[in-house]
Formats: C-alpha cells, sequence, structure tokens
C-alpha cells in the first residue's frame, strides 16, 4: 500500500523499561538527528544493547535551529516539503493540529515526543563526539569517542552510522575567475532574512533552499538575482486544495508509472520559461523535486532576477555567461553538500562525488556489522526510510532477519545502484536518489523473505550476518 500515516495507525506507549538481551550484538548509533532517533527506537524495543553518541546537547539533527553540534543547516522559515502524513514515522502520526506542511520548529517537536512515547531519552550520551570508528579484526568494531569525561574506546558487533548528510558544506569547483568585495555565504550558514536585509543579493542554485532563501530575499533584500545554471521543475505544494504528494502510487508499479505523478504534478504547477528560468533538459521524476509556491509570483512581481551560470566574479558584482551583470554585496551558495564520514579512514569508506553503492542503501557487503541510516535521498522524505532501516537491522542483530547469500546481495546492489543512476540525471546531488514507495515496497519484501529464512534456519542470523555471511 501507499505510504500515508494516519491518526490510528499511532503505536501504544512504552511506559516501562525494556530489557535488554545482553547476548545480542552489542552495537554503537552515531547522532541524534531524524535517522538516528528511529533507530535507536529499534535497537531499543528490540532489546538489543548500544550505545548512543550525539555530539551535541539535543537531539534533532538539521531540524533544530542553531542545533549546538553546529551541523545544522535549518533557517526560520525552514518548513518540509512533504506532507507530514507522508514524512511521518509509521507507529506515530503528526499532531492532527499541524499544517499539512510542518515548520521546523514543529518537526522537532515531533521528534521530542517520539521519543518520550516510546521511552528510551535515556540511551543517549549528549556532547560525545565520535572520533573515529576502526575494525577490530573480522567481527568487531572499535569507536574511539571524546566528551565532557574525556576519551574512550568501546568494542561493538554492529555499528550504526547515522551522522547525516547534510552538513558538509559543498563550493563550487572550479572557483570562479575575478574576485568579490562583498561577503560570501554558504545556504548552510543563512539562518534568516536579517542576513539579506538591504543586500544586493545573488543565490547561487535551483533547489529548495535556494528557491526558500531567493524568496526570502524578496520581502528582505535591496535585489535579488538568482542564478541558475541547469533548469529545475518546481512544483507547487498544492494541486485542487490538497498537498501534492498526497497523490500516491503502490510501490510495486514501475517507475515509469510512478514518475507519472511528478509529471503530472510538474505540468499542473506550470512552466517556468516565461518567468526567465531556462527549461529543464531532463523530465520531470529524472531529478530531486523542487517545490515552492511563491517563486512564480515573487519573479512575476520583479522581486527577483533570474540568470544564467556565472562566469566571473566582478568586485561589487557577478557578470553571468550570458554577459549580464548584477551588482551585489552577498553571494549565498546553494550549491549542495559533501557526503563525508570523519570518523571513517578513506581508506575504509570513501563517498567519491558522493557516490558510495550500498545494499538497499543501508548495507556495505565488504565491511560486516557497519550499516548506514538515512544515506538515501529519497524523492519524499526520508525519516520513512530511516525508519524502516532501523527496523531491518534491528531484525538482523536481534536475529529474526538472515540474508541471503553474499553473491545475491552484491548482484541486488549493483543492479539497484546502475538502475537508480539512469532513473535520475548524473550529478553529485543524485548518487544517492531513490523513489519513496518503491524504496519502501522493496525493503518491505526483502524483510520479509530474510524473516522466512532465518525461521527455517538453526542459530542466531545475526552472527550470521556478522561474519560476512559467506556465500
Amino acid at each position: 500500500m501507499p505510504y500515508l500515516v494516519k491518526p490510528e495507525h499511532r503505536a501504544e506507549a512504552v511506559t516501562a523499561p525494556v530489557p535488554v538481551n545482553e547476548s545480542l550484538p552489542r552495537t554503537c548509533i552515531i547522532g541524534a538527528g531524524a535517522s538516528g532517533i528511529t533507530a535507536a527506537k529499534a535497537l531499543y524495543l528490540a532489546g538489543v544493547p548500544f550505545d548512543w553518541f550525539e555530539s551535541g546537547s539535543a537531539i534533532g539533527g538539521n531540524w533544530l535551529f542553531d542545533n549546538p553540534n553546529g551541523l545544522s543547516a535549518c533557517y526560520e522559515t525552514l518548513e518540509i516539503n512533504t506532507s507530514c502524513p507522508r514524512m511521518a514515522f509509521s507507529d506515530f502520526p503528526m499532531p492532527a493540529d499541524y499544517p499539512p506542511y510542518a515548520r521546523h520548529d514543529q518537526v522537532h517537536d515531533y521528534f521530542e515526543n517520539y521519543i518520550d512515547h516510546f521511552g528510551f531519552r535515556h540511551t543517549i550520551t549528549f556532547n560525545t563526539t565520535v572520533e573515529e570508528v576502526t575494525r577490530d579484526g573480522d567481527h568487531s568494531w572499535l569507536v574511539r569517542s571524546s566528551g565532557p569525561d574525556g576519551e574512550r574506546v568501546g568494542e561493538y558487533q554492529a555499528v550504526l552510522v547515522a551522522n547525516g548528510h547534510h552538513w558538509d558544506r559543498r563550493w563550487p569547483e572550479p572557483i570562479y575567475p575575478g574576485s568579490f568585495d562583498g561577503k560570501q555565504i554558504h545556504a548552510h550558514d543563512y539562518r534568516s532574512g536579517d542576513q539579506l536585509a538591504g543586500r544586493d543579493l545573488v543565490v547561487v542554485g535551483a533547489g529548495n533552499s535556494a528557491m526558500d532563501i531567493a524568496v526570502e530575499g524578496a520581502h528582505r533584500a535591496k535585489s535579488v538575482t538568482l542564478s541558475i545554471r541547469r533548469g529545475q521543475w518546481v512544483l507547487k505544494k498544492f494541486l485542487l486544495g490538497r498537498p501534492s504528494d498526497q497523490v500516491v502510487l503502490p510501490g510495486w508499479m514501475p517507475w515509469w508509472v510512478t514518475a507519472l505523478r511528478l509529471r503530472i504534478g510538474a505540468m499542473a504547477s506550470g512552466s517556468l520559461r516565461k518567468y526567465g528560468l531556462p527549461r529543464p533538459p531532463h523530465r520531470p521524476g529524472q531529478s530531486h523535486p523542487v517545490q515552492s509556491d511563491q517563486i512564480r509570483a515573487r519573479i512575476a512581481e520583479g522581486r527577483i532576477a533570474v540568470r544564467p551560470g556565472i562566469e566571473r566574479l566582478d568586485g561589487d558584482g557577478v557578470v553571468f555567461v550570458d554577459g549580464t551583470r548584477a551588482k551585489a554585496d552577498l553571494i549565498v551558495w546553494a550549491t549542495g553538500y559533501t557526503v563525508t564520514f570523519p570518523f571513517l579512514a578513506p581508506s575504509l569508506i570513501a563517498a567519491t562525488d558522493n557516490e558510495l553503492p550500498l545494499w538497499k542503501r543501508t548495507v556495505h557487503p565488504d565491511l560486516p556489522g557497519l550499516f548506514f541510516i538515512g544515506l538515501v535521498q529519497p524523492v519524499g522524505a526520508v525519516m520513512p526510510l530511516a525508519e524502516a532501516q532501523g527496523a531491518w537491522v534491528a531484525e538482523t542483530l536481534s536475529g529474526r532477519y538472515a540474508p541471503p547469500p553474499s553473491s545475491e546481495i552484491r548482484e541486488q546492489m549493483a543492479t539497484e545502484h546502475e538502475r537508480n543512476k539512469r532513473q535520475f540525471y548524473a550529478s553529485p546531488r543524485h548518487t544517492m536518489e531513490v523513489d519513496f514507495d518503491r524504496y519502501l515496497w522493496h525493503l518491505a519484501r526483502e524483510r520479509r523473505r530474510g524473516q522466512k529464512r532465518a525461521g527455517s534456519q538453526v542459530g542466531a542470523a545475526s552472527n550470521h550476518t556478522l561474519s560476512g555471511n559467506k556465500p
């Protein structure tokens, strides 16, 4: 069935501590953002023993404004681009009084309530940074962390990496020629319209953050120029009075059928060519969706000028490839992020050009016991996908799931990775892109198959998995 969480889906609150089964693989979770909290909940309810480290003093990751860990890109006007029923965890709907697209503070409150509802807040260790994760033989991992009490090293049979992928700023490469007299910031450092007030602003990029910052600049800045190198289909958040993403199709349907919804949404939202934006060289559904209800109106009012890519920086302005020039004293580079893992050696894991093939975007077949949660860019929200990944890992560690042979895992991984590359145009932005409903359907099917395999095997399936599962 298509993913759409309804109020009656709420699970019962957990009011008594869940007993820990010390015979299960001891596990470490890195990060207490949206992905980390749902993974921790799954392990907690399964009785898996784990340590959970968060470098800051609060949960919420990217959805906490001015997160003390310094990694959040949240800004004052940020709201979700996926409607609440499509973003919520499967067993914990968002409050009925939330707007169709919740604000960042409402999303953070939702995460806080989620942790309290399932009763696992006591498992978090705050203000602790994971400095290094290394292999210790074939069956264990060593995690070195630093916190208020100094440095410690723990040994684990499994590590769940949930450190997010929207924090390491990606700047333009190569650097544009010329010099600039004004201020330059990355979109990650944008917080409020106060930073734009009275400025001659140039926003570089065509994603959701670029659109939001340009729209806010239309109200606060002296002038706004939006520099777009490649055209994008910009969808409206509402169609016929309803959130546009709630028109959903079953995940088992072929991708071209699923993509039809995005194409219809793009056509219904209207072309941006008449507003000066270049026509996208790809079809709707072949890129990560961009949504904005205001960008068209602000351009039409003359508050935002649209220009092509930058040719060079020019003192108190910017020159574009079409020869036009815009006065500027602030450039906001909305140019995306680099996927990095500062605690993993590049010789162990390196996402070159943001590309890191994984089985079901979770498992690296050469590194048993290392799992990635939320390292995915869905056409939709990441939270339900991270929830499904966390539940899958909990089943693996508790012996309720057994994987197929290694050869089958590698074959599936290669097939899925190549399929996703064909579906989306080539760019660092799309190396982890998946279709929301289709991904959930495929993962649910694999979990059912693995549960059947586990039921027919003798011994702990978790040991089978963590030893590398040789064919």
